[in-house]
């Protein structure tokens, strides 16, 4: 066949990548000077030759909204007319998604390509460590798919970089980056075993990427949280741009949800007198109070990138909102029945699920098919979802070892339903150990005018959305 070749070289590369230690894949994640050295990734970069040197770099950080962040920012500055790579993590079906040029990802060859470049110097560091007895030479996945990011960057020569922080900040691979702007969206309580039980612990991690003399755009905080972040930036002589008192957003949601183009509307003020800037009545494509609150930090970073010479007009901001899509974030993937796709993962990001399906969704009837990692939360967020939600699938992902045991999901389920007086039965509550069983028994329980969400984890919206997006590809063809 003629396509073999390319094909086995393509399983090559992603064998050599998914192969390395990979810490979004192991039961118990690491966060420390032990596991994640900064000077490793600096080593790696500069036996590449430093491909990251002259990029114009945005960095995102944040417990939620980095994402999404980063993909208006992206959608802002291309409707500008530049050519932007984005790197984020981690990827829904395919791995080339991580690094994306104007929206489009990698190509499977340009994979290949830059697997062949890279694995030599790997090598030589693996072999490095090997000789010394010290395996902490050895480069991860994550510090691989960084390299490889800012690789397919440079060879694509394009003109701005937005770069999305994977876990923290302080100690990310991301962070060797000399940035332009610096951005963090929010914190909350999230990866608490990593970064900390409070949320002023969390923000001094992610408050690790703050750089001297970089400006820095902050998105909506709580008062310990921002008041770490403010003493950081003037520890660093960092200007502040602060959601408090530089900008602001007001948004409009769609009253019914009723094509996949369905947007909101946002108005967005910054500055004050002859410095104010103001954009009414723009169309907002991702759904949400907590995407308008996004898209304001990105218009904020984009004014920053503005003053500092950038060619950003308000056209280009206003395009940029009405397009900016991210998949998983509030998708819509399936109609009659509605559904609707989320990776929320935390208490504060399915209170914003919650809140979107309410005000911008019909339907009353609602099924939920849930799955979480065990360092979530996860009874705190079915506290939030189900007295919106008749019956529950619970299921458990199987690529990744983090997730919890179907049955203690249906447990805490059946507990939270009977205080809330609900029934209790396997009517209303069921376990389904694969996901795609729970996804057919989902199917089955919903009725067209009703809508079944999918969330509770990354993981289970990356195995789930290959199948629900095909269900309703063949539902549009019937």
């Amino acid at each position: 066949m003629p396509d073999a070749a390319p094909l086995d070289r393509h399983a090559t590369a992603l064998e050599f990548l998914l192969g390395r230690i990979n810490y979004e894949r192991v039961a118990v994640l690491p966060y420390g000077e032990r596991q994640l050295k900064l000077d490793r990734m600096r080593t790696l970069l500069n036996r590449l030759g430093n491909p990251d040197a002259g990029l114009p770099i945005v960095h995102v950080a944040g417990t939620k909204g980095k994402g999404s962040t980063s993909a208006l920012v992206a959608a802002i500055l291309h409707a500008a007319g530049y050519d932007v790579g984005v790197y984020s993590s981690p990827h829904l079906e395919r791995l080339e998604e991580r690094f994306s040029v104007n929206g489009v990802p990698c190509s499977g060859d340009e994979l290949i390509g830059l697997v062949d470049r890279i694995r030599p110097v790997v090598q030589q560091m693996d072999d490095e460590g090997v000789a010394s007895g010290d395996s902490s030479h050895s480069p991860t996945f994550f510090e691989i798919t960084t390299a490889l990011a800012l690789m397919h960057f440079a060879d694509r020569q394009v003109d701005a970089v937005v770069l999305e922080v994977g876990l923290g900040g302080r100690l990310d691979s991301t962070n060797v980056c000399q940035p332009a702007v610096t951005v963090i969206t929010s914190i909350s309580l999230d990866h608490t075993k990593q970064l900390g039980d409070t949320t002023a612990k969390i923000a001094a991690e992610k408050g690790g990427i703050i750089k001297h003399g970089v400006p820095v755009v902050l998105g909506t905080l709580d008062d310990s949280a921002h008041a770490v972040l403010v003493e950081i930036a003037r520890q660093h002589g960092a200007r502040v741009i602060d959601a408090r008192k530089d900008f602001a957003a007001v948004y409009r949601a769609p009253h019914e949800v009723d094509a996949h183009a369905a947007t909101g509307e946002i108005d967005f003020t910054a500055g004050s007198g002859e410095q104010c800037f103001s954009l009414r009545e723009s169309p907002l494509r991702m759904l949400g109070h907590h995407q308008a609150a996004n898209a304001a930090v990105a218009l904020a970073t984009s004014l920053e990138l503005r003053r500092q010479g950038w060619l950003i007009s308000t056209d280009a901001m206003r395009a940029g909102l009405a397009t900016a899509t991210l998949p998983g974030r509030i998708e819509v993937v399936g109609r009659r029945p509605t559904v609707v796709l989320d990776v929320a993962h935390n208490v504060a990001s399915v209170e914003a699920l919650v809140e979107s399906l309410c005000e911008s969704f019909a339907a009353t009837e609602r099924v939920l098919v849930f799955a979480a990692s065990k360092d979530k939360d996860a009874p705190g967020m079915l506290r939030v979802l189900l007295p919106h939600f008749q019956r529950v699938v619970a299921t458990e992902f199987q690529e990744n070892p983090r997730a919890i045991p179907v049955n203690q999901i249906a447990q805490w389920c059946r507990d939270e339903k009977s205080r809330l007086g609900q029934a209790t039965d396997e009517d209303a509550v069921k376990t389904c150990p694969l996901p795609v069983e729970a996804w057919r028994l989902a199917l089955q329980w919903t009725k067209p005018d009703q809508l079944l969400c999918i969330t509770g984890s990354f993981f289970i919206a990356a195995e789930l959305r290959g199948l629900a997006t095909a269900a309703a590809a063949k539902a549009a063809n019937v």
